[in-house]
This record gives C-alpha cells, structure tokens and sequence, in this order.
C-alpha cells in the first residue's frame, strides 16, 4: 500500500476540534495571504467567512482563520513576524552594487 504524501497528510482542522481565532479581516484577499502564511509555516488553519444577509445587517461580516488551539501561539507569533517585516524586506527588490573594476 502506498504511503499517502505529505499534501494527503496535512488537512483542515477538523471542525469537531477545539479551533482558536487567530486572524480577522474584512478583505477575504487579507485573510488568504495569511492563510498562506501559515500553511507556509506548517500550521493548519481554516478560513470561515462570517458574511451576514446584507439586507438585515449591513457591513456586518468578514473573514476569519481559525487553527487548533495548541497552534494558537506559534500562529499568533507567524502573523506579527511577518506585520513587523520592514517593507523593504516584503518585496524582492534589492539595490545592486558593482564593484568591479573600471577600465580608464
């Protein structure tokens, strides 16, 4: 029997599991960068939007990312990491200095 990879592996967390919000916005494109943080770290967590009837409640809702709560902590701790990256360390650009010698 062949042993099931490390994607089969890996999974949501079960929802009959004690889950622990570790992340709220109101843009879902938010919520997926960070939910792809965390998989990158190897945390598994789960996206839950929270959208209301907009017709009852409006402006009511958003998204939230939940994660078993022993991995509450190290979750907690990827996300601030990563909100106190200097901005110039976010992107890949990077100034190059030539230091080779010129020909007179």
């Amino acid at each position: 029997m062949a042993q099931p990879d490390s994607a089969q592996k890996r999974q949501a967390p079960n929802p009959n599991e004690k889950l622990v919000r570790v992340f709220d916005t109101e843009q879902e494109s938010e919520a997926m960068v960070v939910h792809g943080l965390l998989d990158s770290a190897g945390i598994d967590n789960d996206i839950t939007s929270l959208d209301a009837q907009q017709d009852i409640l409006p402006g009511v809702g958003g998204t939230v990312i939940l994660v078993r709560a022993e991995d509450a902590d190290e979750a907690r701790r990827v996300i601030e990491e990563y909100r106190r990256t200097p901005d110039e360390m976010e992107t890949a650009e990077f100034n190059i200095i030539d230091d080779s010698p010129h020909e007179k």
